[in-house]
């Protein structure tokens, strides 16, 4: 297996600033623009309470109105920074840069985007990350274009070496390829020691074929945050309890059973006869704080406590995010965050 210096840090370690993409009317969010806004506006102004965030961005009139509605929303706009680059779709888990750290450098991961195996147009989306090198967003570092298919929400690293992911997804969008070659890949371009795999685990209303972000989460505390199911009824029961079990069996790199943190199971919400991902795993830890999806759901607060626990020292708050479903992601999956010292600009 292939190992290099380079190493991923972990989503609680300092930031610069997290990355989002503003949603516009040519973007899959048009019938709901309105709403799904509201959301993106909540989200921003929270991230700029403790750090910067970088908006892409589709024209200057689209900078305007986002400027105009985040002001009025009371967004600290000394810490925000638009970007004009053209995009399919908002989802910056998945198209956005996986920034790794290499000494006092950084090199910008940019694996191939396919829009989840193919399914959805994703040209401009998988060229995005050029364009933001190109506008020199980040410092100075290496571009690192892998012609390997890979989306940012399918791969949770702890800081120290260790991935984990789910069989399900990596295996769609690789079908001919052993678990050994995904290791070694995987590793060889992350910077990895190891890979842990989950074979079970899903959620309907997920397009992403399993992404791990939407399932179970490292945490600082060297635990892992996890979705359940507490409804026998439920069609997610077995799967999810037979993910339980296989967290269980996972082991840190001392050879330790990881700290289990279950998250509560939020109430099914539909849209028509479609079911929608509504999981609590989705929250985005930034500087000082971690941003938890709320769904207008009893268990919102219970979910909230849990993770803030998860994450000691850290604010919790809570983002709307019930319209951020209604396209199959939610908080995580719209943001990508930058290290510190890698936003042009902050450095130094």
């Amino acid at each position: 297996m292939v190992q290099r210096a380079v190493r991923w840090p972990a989503e609680w370690e300092p930031q610069d600033a997290v990355l989002v993409a503003w949603p516009h009317a040519l973007t899959d969010w048009a019938a709901r623009l309105a709403a799904v806004e509201s959301s993106y506006v909540a989200l921003v102004t929270a991230i700029t309470r403790h750090e910067h965030c970088v908006i892409c961005v589709a024209d200057a009139g689209l900078q305007a109105h986002a400027r105009h509605m985040l002001a009025a929303a009371g967004a600290d706009l000394r810490r925000t920074q638009f970007v004009s680059a053209p995009y399919d779709d908002t989802w910056l888990r998945d198209s956005g840069p996986i920034v790794l750290r290499d000494g006092p450098t950084y090199e910008y991961a940019d694996f191939r985007f396919t829009g989840w195996g193919g399914k959805f147009s994703a040209e401009r989306d998988d060229a995005l990350i050029q364009r933001l090198l190109e506008q020199d967003v980040f410092v100075p570092g290496r571009h690192a274009r892998h012609d390997f298919a890979l989306e940012g929400g399918a791969i949770e690293g702890d800081g120290a070496g260790t991935l984990l992911t789910t069989w399900r997804c990596l295996h769609r969008r690789h079908p001919q390829m052993e678990r050994a070659r995904l290791d070694d890949i995987l590793c060889g371009d992350l910077g990895a020691q190891r890979v842990l795999w989950l074979q079970r685990g899903y959620l309907e209303g997920d397009d992403t074929d399993a992404h791990i972000d939407t399932l179970a989460r490292f945490s600082p505390d060297g635990g892992i945050l996890f979705q359940a199911c507490d409804d026998p009824h439920d069609a997610h029961y077995v799967e999810l309890d037979a993910m339980r079990a296989e967290l269980a069996a996972l082991r840190d790199a001392q050879g330790h059973p990881y700290r289990l943190h279950a998250l509560p199971w939020a109430r099914p919400i539909h849209n028509g006869q479609r079911r929608l991902a509504a999981s609590y795993a989705n929250y985005l830890v930034i500087n000082d704080a971690v941003l938890v999806p709320s769904y207008d759901d009893p268990a919102d607060d219970l979910a909230a406590r849990i993770i803030g626990a998860a994450h000691p020292g850290r604010i919790v708050e809570q983002i709307p995010c019930r319209e951020l479903i209604w396209q199959n992601g939610s908080l995580h999956c719209v943001t990508m965050q930058i290290p510190a010292g890698a936003l042009r600009g902050l450095a130094g």
